[in-house]
């Protein structure tokens, strides 16, 4: 049974930074494939970042050079480190895994619950 449980959500002032974190159980970060996705009222939920097994990145245009995902095997988590926040950055964010490489899809297999993101 895959569960995956984001944390790290919150309220921040434009420009600044937040690090979202996913904790996996039933699932190998290190093998597996993940993503970030997020949802603002009344949009559709996107793809913010991909990850894959051999540590490859894949970014939406919107967040490049701002955001960075990544993973520590050791402690099975997923991170997105978002540094020079935006309003328009404001969603429930959620981590994805699947076991193929679905990139920004929104095809993934296991999510999680959600984490809050607010920037004003």
């Amino acid at each position: 049974h895959v569960q995956l449980v984001e944390s790290g959500g919150g309220s921040v002032q434009a420009g600044g930074s937040l690090r979202l974190s996913c904790a996996a159980s039933g699932y190998t970060v290190s093998t597996g494939y993940m993503a970030w996705f997020r949802q603002a009222p009344g949009k559709e939920r996107e793809g913010v970042a991909a990850i894959d097994s051999a540590g490859a990145t894949t970014y939406t245009y919107s967040v490049q050079g701002r955001f960075t995902i990544s993973k520590d095997n050791v402690k099975n988590t997923l991170y997105l480190q978002m540094n020079s926040l935006k309003p328009e950055d404001t969603a429930m964010y959620y981590c994805a895994s699947d076991f193929v490489n679905l990139q920004l899809t929104r095809h993934y297999s296991h999510w999680g619950q959600g984490t809050q993101v607010t920037v004003s």
